[in-house]
């Protein structure tokens, strides 16, 4: 069978990712090699910033440890908004200072504090592990969240590939389990659904791309190889959710040249069918985690702005007012 037709790239990013080495699917020995290389600095994130850095440790359902990091800008307010963020990294890879220049993005024009927890990894930790130790850390700053100087009822889940497909799961456990409140969850091109069959999954397939789908087939497999495969938790697999409705706000982007465009937009079509409010954005010519690996490519610059202003309006908004 001939492969798919793909969408074309935006002409900027195909220029760029001629120089990024791209394969068609990850295996334990690249794995291995990828967690290697060094995470995001987060002292040359910080350095032209006035921003007071703790870390704390939450506790995880089993007991272990789970670090996080807590950015709070020298001229917070007292009660301020919180953005909580989980990384990407196909829930096999990465650490919390990973893509962690998006939400700082936000605390430079919100003064939000920034929260990102560093949650346990697959294979080595898997099944809804990942989610739990982010609902946890949720719960956690909720409640510190006088202490940290953070307005319980402005709090943001948000994430990017795997995160912001544990920030939807964190946000269904919310709804599910009677909290903590959620103002509104941030969803970047969220990995999402483990069946992996979507058309835009099978365009990605057979050759290098930033994601294919034999590489969400591998960490899907190192996430979910402890679990039967007819009762998958929409926690950890949030496009199974049976019932979107009662979800805080949400905001999806992709772009249209990823494995993971067909089930984000299924997801905010579903939310809408719940009645609940979505904003999707399909960034025409982006490839998976377009907006992280090249910040300064003119589609980049226009999709975290439009995420950036579409969190503005939510802080703005009276439901957010504390």
């Amino acid at each position: 069978m001939s492969p798919l037709a793909r969408p074309a790239l935006d002409p900027e990013l195909a220029a760029l990712l001629t120089a990024m080495p791209l394969v068609p699917e990850i295996t334990p020995e690249i794995l291995t090699q990828l967690r290697r290389y060094p995470s995001t600095s987060i002292e040359e994130l910080l350095s032209t910033r006035s921003v007071e850095r703790r870390e704390a440790i939450a506790p995880a359902a089993d007991g272990s440890d789970i670090a996080l990091t807590i950015l709070t800008p020298a001229a917070a307010e007292a009660a301020s908004p919180c953005v909580y963020w989980m990384h990407g990294g196909g829930m096999i890879m990465g650490d919390r200072y990973s893509q962690l220049d998006i939400p700082l993005d936000w605390l430079d024009a919100t003064g939000a504090i920034v929260v990102t927890v560093d949650y346990r990894l697959a294979p080595e930790h898997a099944g809804t592990i990942p989610v739990e130790d982010c609902y946890r850390g949720l719960c956690w700053i909720a409640a510190h969240s006088e202490e940290l100087g953070i307005s319980p009822g402005r709090i943001i889940v948000a994430g990017t590939s795997a995160g912001g497909g544990l920030a939807a799961g964190v946000t269904l456990m919310a709804r599910d389990l009677g909290g903590p409140a959620i103002l509104a969850q941030i969803l970047s091109c969220p990995m999402l659904d483990h069946d992996n069959t979507s058309t835009s999954s099978r365009q990605y397939s057979g050759e290098p791309a930033v994601w294919t789908r034999e590489t969400n087939a591998f960490a899907w497999n190192a996430v979910l190889a402890d679990l039967p495969a007819d009762r998958i938790p929409a926690y950890i697999s949030p496009s199974h959710a049976e019932d979107l409705s009662g979800l805080p706000p949400t905001y999806i982007d992709a772009g249209s040249a990823e494995v993971f465009r067909d089930e984000d937009v299924d997801y905010a079509s579903r939310i809408w069918a719940a009645g609940g409010q979505a904003e999707l954005h399909v960034w025409a010519g982006g490839c998976h985690g377009f907006d992280s690996l090249f910040p300064h490519a003119e589609l980049a610059v226009a999709a975290r702005r439009a995420r950036t202003d579409w969190l503005v309006r939510i802080l703005n908004s009276p439901m957010a007012q504390p």
